[in-house]
């Protein structure tokens, strides 16, 4: 496939694709939407607000014979940065040394960023081109969340070349542990100052007058 794009969904869209897609009745409509808005090719403000969110996301790379590997990289939310319009980054933590991801980037640079919000049901894939810094303690601590206790061994920099959302079909809706937990000691909470409120009026109420009965 060649880097020069005619649009950017030709990232994915190859020509292979684009048959196929003839084949199936779907490529007039993917065609108008190529020479209309199309795929966004920097980091809008809504993408990085949704990515500021994230605290997981899958990491795609393939070897220089195109066998793919798929990595899943997480940590608190705000983990992947933006560090401008077309570039994002992130601490690259130790752990269990397979050193997968990192060859294939040596040899092949094509990589893909798959983001998932299981409880808004909403998904985003971006693909570009990501390098590994081994070197840059100052980049390194940049990336590195604050607090976080997770060891970094290099940085990863992804570049942007195009991105696209999907639709919440079939994303199943799912919630964090810790959102839960918040959501049901607010409940807790609310239900002890409702019950302390009616103790005190209950303590504050007159004597009832008993009832008058023949």
């Amino acid at each position: 496939m060649s880097d020069v794009l005619t649009y950017p969904s030709d990232v994915a869209f190859t020509t292979s694709v684009k048959r196929l897609q003839s084949r199936r009745g779907s490529r007039a409509a993917y065609a108008a939407q190529e020479q209309g808005r199309g795929w966004q090719t920097t980091i809008t403000p809504d993408l990085a607000q949704f990515i500021a969110e994230q605290n997981s996301v899958f990491f795609a790379t393939a070897n220089a014979g195109g066998q793919p590997y798929i990595q899943h990289r997480g940590g608190p939310k705000g983990f992947i940065r933006v560090l401008d319009d077309k570039t994002l980054g992130f601490a690259d933590y130790r752990g269990n040394r397979e050193y997968i991801t990192l060859g294939n980037l040596a040899e092949n640079p094509k990589a893909y960023l798959f983001l998932i919000d299981y409880a808004n049901r909403r998904r985003i894939k971006v693909w570009g081109e990501a390098r590994v810094v081994a070197d840059d303690a100052a980049l390194i601590g940049q990336l590195m969340p604050e607090g976080y206790k997770a060891k970094p061994e290099q940085a990863i920099l992804f570049r942007v070349t195009a991105w696209d959302a999907n639709c919440p079909q079939h994303i199943p809706q799912r919630f964090e542990a810790a959102d839960v937990a918040e959501t049901i000691a607010a409940r807790d909470r609310r239900i002890a100052e409702l019950e302390a409120e009616i103790v005190q009026m209950r303590e504050g109420a007159p004597a009832k007058e008993p009832e008058n009965r023949p």
